[in-house]
Formats: structure tokens, sequence, C-alpha cells
């Protein structure tokens, strides 16, 4: 096991009504005018919007209200919102929503702190030293954003789907009750799923050096969102299946999984952001349709995990064996598993590798993945 520092300074609130402790948790902290951030009206139909205005109201926390954050969220929103936080000193961003809406705020608070573009940081012309403070309530588990410090945004003008990385981000208190989540559709379930496992494999596979608890702890991460997407599939209502559901996804990318671990890399995230920026596919969608196609083609580098992944996942004994166990259960769930299940015409795959390839640059993943391997990665969906 390689050297490391392991440093994850979000408090998680987790349980049933744990939304409606908002406005103490935020007035015990001092706050006293908030940015409330959420998407596109699913919070107002179903209450919960209602519930946290409440809670701000009794503990007298005022606040401004910044709606209309889509799935793969948008920079020009983020902007937008940059401009009311300054316009109206807010010095906390409050988040309502799944992964997109966290990641926004995130994006906002880096934003609102500087003169200068917001996007500087995502496409390393700047680094983040300050931000102000994200808290968080969650609605859908998938991207593990109440638990780290990442943020992803599209950039609708240069289609460049990029992110931000900074512990400075991590939410300082996020809200986690899994009846929040109980009416997420049977697409968007499946495509959390895929996302969680797309958090887990990826250093799982590309690591130089996975230590065995390491592995342990990623194979115990997909069994549970497995076997737990399954029974919600069936009742979604199921609270335990729901909890352990979500606290997979947060843990499947808060940093415990991938400490110990010698390299490692995230290129079927690399190809989906292109995927997702050029065509706005749902981004578990297209991590379904990527990874078994990078399976196949990245199988040999790492054999001797992949025949792992196989046997203590699935059971199975070689790794195509596990590979096509996964993508039939990707496919069982209702994810797509090719461009053309995903409505993406072939033509369009050296655009994408294009648009990958200048993201891997920038991740420091170009001499490994070229244009014309994204190319081949690509032939295999």
């Amino acid at each position: 096991m390689n050297n490391f520092t392991y440093y994850n300074p979000t408090r998680i609130e987790f349980g049933r009504d744990k939304e409606k402790t908002i406005g103490e948790l935020l007035a015990n902290d001092g706050v006293k005018r908030v940015l409330l951030v959420y998407g596109t009206g699913s919070i107002k139909k179903n209450g919960l919007h209602q519930r946290v205005i409440d809670s701000l109201n009794q503990s007298g926390i005022e606040y401004i209200e910044f709606g209309g954050i889509v799935s793969n969220p948008l920079l020009s929103h983020v902007y937008d919102a940059i401009d009311i936080v300054k316009s109206n000193n807010i010095n906390v961003i409050l988040a309502v929503g799944g992964g997109s809406v966290i990641d926004s705020a995130k994006a906002i608070a880096a934003g609102a702190v500087v003169d200068t573009d917001v996007w500087d940081f995502f496409i390393n012309k700047a680094t983040i030293e300050k931000a102000l403070p994200v808290y968080t309530i969650v609605t859908l588990a998938a991207a593990a954003s109440e638990m780290n410090g990442n943020s992803v945004i599209t950039n609708e003008v240069t289609k460049q789907k990029y992110s931000i990385a900074s512990v400075l981000l991590n939410p300082k208190i996020s809200i986690v009750n899994p009846e929040l989540m109980m009416s997420v559709t049977q697409e968007y379930l499946a495509y959390s799923a895929v996302d969680i496992i797309a958090h887990s494999i990826e250093v799982y596979f590309t690591a130089t050096d996975h230590p065995n608890f390491q592995s342990r702890l990623v194979e115990s991460i997909i069994k549970s969102v497995i076997e737990t997407t399954e029974i919600l599939i069936k009742d979604p209502t199921d609270y335990d299946a729901r909890a352990e559901f979500a606290w997979a996804s947060s843990q499947a990318l808060n940093g415990l999984t991938s400490s110990g671990t010698g390299g490692g890399n995230f290129p079927n995230h690399m190809i989906e952001h292109a995927l997702s920026a050029l065509f706005n596919i749902a981004h578990g969608a297209g991590l379904a349709i990527v990874i078994p196609a990078w399976m196949k083609w990245y199988k040999n580098k790492n054999l001797a995990q992949f025949e792992r992944f196989a046997k203590e996942v699935f059971g199975k004994s070689t790794a195509d064996e596990g590979i096509a166990a996964l993508s039939t259960w990707f496919d069982s769930i209702g994810a797509p598993v090719s461009l053309s299940a995903g409505n993406i015409p072939r033509e369009s795959i050296l655009d994408i590798a294009q648009n990958a390839y200048a993201l891997g640059i920038l991740w420091g993943m170009g001499n490994d993945y070229s244009v014309q391997s994204i190319e081949d990665i690509l032939g295999y969906a």
C-alpha cells in the first residue's frame, strides 16, 4: 500500500426527516443568508422545497432562490448565479437536488469569490484558493458530490464538459435522507447505479498498485449497488435498500476507495464527458455505453484484476465473462450499452474522440489515450 493522506471534511447527516434540520444546522454555523440552488421543479411538487423554506424561516435564515439547474449542468447558469451572489452579499450556497445541482453549487461557490472567469478553474488557467461554504440536501444518489470536492460543468458554447476538484469545495454538511430519493424514476435509478459502479471501477482497473483491502471495498460497493438496484426496481419505497444504495454512492467517490493505490485515472469519464457534451445524453447512460467498450479494449493491460472482478462480483472465471456479465446487467436494468441504443451515430466517433482527447490532455492522460485509441474503444460500443 502506497503512502497517502485521507481527509474528508464533510459532515453527513443521514436519515429520515433530516432535511427539516437544515435551518438549525446553518444557524449553528453562524450563517445568515444563502443562495438556494435547485433543479427544474420536482422539489416543489413533492413538498421538499416548502420543508426547506419552513426550516430556513424558523431559524431566521434569509435566502434567495435560484432554480432551473438541468442535467449536465450549464456554465451559463453558473454565471447567472454568481452574479446574484455577488449582487446580494450572499455568503453560503445551499444546494437541494442531485449531482447536477450540487456540482453547480460548487462552481458558484468557487466563482463568487474571484473577479476572474470561473471557467478558468476548469481549463487549468487558475487555481482554486478560496470558496464560499456549500451545504447540500441530496435527492439523487449517484455522483457522490455530497461528499467530495468535485464539480463537472458543461460549457455549452465550446461543447466542453470539464471538471474541477478542491477540498475547499467539499460540502460542509450534507443531508442524505433516503426517503427523498424514492420518487426517482427507474430510468434514473439505472443511470445512477451505472455512475456509482463507474466511480468504483476506474481506479480499481487502472491503478498500478491496488491493495486487496481497497479492491474488496470496491467489490463490496458494486455488489451492494447491484443487489439494492434490483430490490428498488421491484419496490422503489424499500427504505433499507434505498439507504444502502445512497451510502454506497457516497463511498464510491469520497476518496476512500482510491487511498493507498498507485496511479489510476478516469478514462471512462473522460470519454463519457465528450458523449454528453456533444449529445446531452444522461451521464449514467453514457457511461453504460463506454464502460463495456473500454473494458474490452483495456482488459489485457491488467488481466489479473479483470479476472478478479469477474470472480468476485459475478462468480465468473474469465475477464471476458465478467465484462459480458456487467454489460448484460446494465442492459437488464434499462441502461444503453451501445452507441445505437443511446441514439448516437457511429459517424460521430471521430468528433467524440477528438473532444475526449482534449479533456484527456487536460487530465494528463494524453500519452495513454490518443484520438485513435479512443476511436478504437468506441468501435466496441
